[in-house]
This record gives structure tokens, C-alpha cells and sequence, in this order.
């Protein structure tokens, strides 16, 4: 339990403060492989843009990534 258990349900838990986390501006990717940057937060979803004026609404469990301090170093 310790060794395999315990360490899964930190990490996820980890994931979901992160997920809670996110803001406007922030760029990100999804698990379908689609970048872009934070518009819109609301409860359940996030509404990205993708492009100029191209908006889509995703799912917050679908982001995986924070790409914003890669890009800075």
C-alpha cells in the first residue's frame, strides 16, 4: 500500500491542485496535443484560444501540461 498506493494518490492530488490553479494567460496543453493560452476560467472547463479569435472550450481534466515556464528558459 505504501509503495504503490499512497505515492499514486499524492500525485493526483498534486494534479488536481494544479488543475485548480490555472489562470488566464497561462499556456497549456492538452492530452489531444492542443496548445494554447488560458482566455476564459469557469468550474468545470477552460476556454483556450488556439489562434487569433479562435476559441475552443476544453474540459479542465484535459490539460497536462503548463508550457509557460518551458518557454521562458
Amino acid at each position: 500500500y505504501f509503495f504503490m498506493v499512497r505515492p499514486q494518490q499524492k500525485k493526483q492530488k498534486e494534479i488536481v491542485k494544479w488543475r485548480e490553479s490555472l489562470k488566464k494567460g497561462d499556456k497549456i496543453v492538452t492530452v489531444g496535443g492542443i496548445y494554447g493560452t488560458i482566455a476564459e476560467v469557469k468550474d468545470t472547463f477552460l476556454v483556450v484560444e488556439v489562434d487569433n479569435n479562435v476559441r475552443i472550450r476544453v474540459d479542465k481534466s484535459s490539460v497536462v501540461k503548463d508550457i509557460t515556464d518551458a518557454q521562458n528558459k
